[in-house]
């Protein structure tokens, strides 16, 4: 197969991923991000390998649940209610996929990208300097009680059904495992075979610098618009003038609608955004990251800090972080780690890409030859955007994949 040069627009995960398989297979690749590599969700995402992660939010209920837990300020779930005119008819059809026929149809369509991710993620950065980032660990769901576990038996199914059975601790055996938390959390669920990014942000950028290391471009602007030739799309037009090649990746993450638009493709794309604290130099240190069932974000070990990370806000791309979610998440890790203190806390507010029927779009833009599309992963996007990036980079390549592409289509929106 002959060597393409390939305009990549987005330095996240994805982009990055697709760039260096891109890289190893002898095409030449243009990175170009508006901002640089990691500088979106892939520099604030909770570091989990969470492979087990393959049930959406939108479990069979949730319609039910969603406007009590939004009135609530102990759930995870907020809304800045000056959005939701806008946001309504992406809502109703978010919310019309929470029942069990589309979870398994959800869950079947993201266990080839996640449920190996840290060999994933190992094959992605063999050789490039980001290795060390990376770490084997469990993962673990910690409740107040074995009941509360029990209440989630619709999620733990999934996750036995794909292989990823717990060992379970409670009560001593919860702090023998791990003393890092008080009697408040009388139960834990423990996954093994999972990993952690020690600094999501800079395993990334390492990853970017080992493709400019092996020749390829980085370019920082902004992306205006596309360059056809014959109905073939080989560029984009930028703010630093025109990149040309011979294919177009969009993988822009919550910022793909725009671009989608331009093709005539309405994705029904949303930000789901999230929040995390950062504790430096912290009195104590879990062993492995942890999931906090009560607030719905984790707690991860990383390099000289933990990162609270995790929330659901509902607001759009524009208006600025709200105080209530890192409120929520101070408070829920104080009650879990008593007498647990800091030098310094740092805070952020990122923005997860997330579809309506909760699968990314990975692959070629129909009826658009020479764009292909790789967004959408919710909350997934690190622990998939290895496995997303080498799938896309065979796709570019001329390449079939070795597994069944069509739950992923970005034509399956045009109805």
């Amino acid at each position: 197969m002959a060597a393409k040069r390939i305009i990549v627009v987005g330095a996240g995960i994805v982009g990055v991923s697709t760039a260096v398989w891109l890289q190893r297979d002898g095409h030449e690749v243009v990175l170009v991000d508006r901002a640089g590599p990691a500088e979106g969700a892939s520099f604030g995402n909770g570091g989990v390998l969470a492979s087990a992660s393959v049930v959406p939010v939108t479990t069979p209920g949730l319609w039910r649940k969603a406007p009590r837990m939004v009135l609530d300020p102990d759930s995870p779930l907020f809304l800045r209610w000056s959005y939701l005119p806008r946001m309504l008819p992406w809502l109703a059809r978010y919310l019309s996929h929470a029942n069990d026929r589309d979870v398994r149809r959800t869950a079947k369509a993201l266990y080839p990208i996640v449920g190996d991710s840290l060999a994933d993620h190992r094959a992605l950065a063999e050789g490039t300097g980001a290795e060390k980032w990376i770490t084997e660990a469990d993962f673990v769901y910690l409740y107040r009680s074995r009941r509360d576990y029990l209440a989630d038996a619709y999620e733990w199914k999934f996750n036995r059904e794909y292989g990823f059975a717990p060992v379970e601790y409670e009560g001593d055996a919860l702090r023998a495992y791990d003393p890092a938390f008080g009697d408040t959390m009388g139960f834990g669920a423990a996954m093994p075979n999972h990993g952690r990014i020690s600094d999501p942000g800079q395993y990334v950028k390492d990853l970017a610098a080992h493709v400019v290391d092996r020749g390829g471009q980085l370019v920082t602007a902004d992306v205006t618009g596309l360059i056809r030739d014959g109905g073939r799309v080989v560029g984009v037009q930028s703010s630093e003038g025109p990149l040309r090649g011979d294919a177009v990746l969009i993988a822009t993450g919550a910022w793909s609608g725009p671009m989608s638009s331009a093709l005539g493709l309405k994705m029904p794309l949303e930000t789901e955004r999230g929040y995390h604290i950062e504790l430096w130099n912290p009195s104590v240190m879990p062993r492995s990251p942890v999931m906090m069932t009560t607030g719905s974000f984790v707690i991860t070990p990383m390099e000289g800090r933990l990162r609270l990370a995790g929330i659901v806000e509902f607001g759009g791309l524009e208006a600025g972080p709200s105080r209530a979610p890192f409120r929520l998440q101070m408070k829920q890790v104080k009650a879990a780690m008593p007498g647990l203190t800091w030098d310094r806390a740092t805070e952020w507010m990122g923005h997860r890409p997330t579809l309506t029927d909760s699968v990314p779009v990975i692959g070629p833009a129909p009826g658009h030859p020479g764009v292909f599309m790789g967004f959408g992963h919710q909350h997934v996007g690190l622990t998939g955007g290895a496995k997303t990036g080498r799938l896309l980079a065979q796709m570019i390549g001329g390449k079939p994949p070795n597994i069944d592409m069509s739950p992923y289509d970005p034509g399956r929106f045009r109805a």
